[in-house]
């Protein structure tokens, strides 16, 4: 298994249990995208991916996100199938029920996560990228 693939393994056992506090993966410069969802937006630097996070993550309790595939695209990419459950704070509104499948692009440079891309929609990941399920 690769350091790569390692690193972000890591990250999703934080992400598994809830837990978005660490960022010791991520480049100083990183840059996060939310590439589609109810607000597509971009971000760079810890504070502002931390602020991007907090965005996303501040309208659901228990918000976690589970790793369902690992891809090793390149020697600097890995790209992951996941998928979603939280519960909405306002609505009560329970994700894990619709089965929301979500997938992220990993970019990786001197062992720390250079770029990370969200995507909420499985789909539209995989044809960004080329790739099939």
């Amino acid at each position: 298994m690769s350091a790569n693939l390692d690193l972000v393994r890591s990250i999703y056992a934080d992400w598994e249990r809830g837990d978005f506090s660490s960022a010791e993966w991520a480049h100083p410069d990183v840059q996060c995208v939310f590439a589609d969802g109810p607000d597509p937006s971009s971000s760079t630097g810890l504070p502002g991916m931390a602020q991007s996070m907090r965005a996303w993550i501040s309208a659901w309790a228990d918000f976690r996100v589970q790793a369902e595939d690992y891809r090793e695209l390149d020697a600097g990419r890995v790209f992951t199938l996941v998928c979603l459950s939280a519960r909405g704070k306002t609505s009560g509104l329970e994700l894990g029920r619709m089965r929301p499948e979500g997938a992220n692009l990993f970019e990786i440079r001197g062992g720390k996560v250079s770029r990370v891309v969200i995507y909420a929609n499985r789909d539209r990941a995989l044809t960004d990228l080329g790739l099939k399920e």
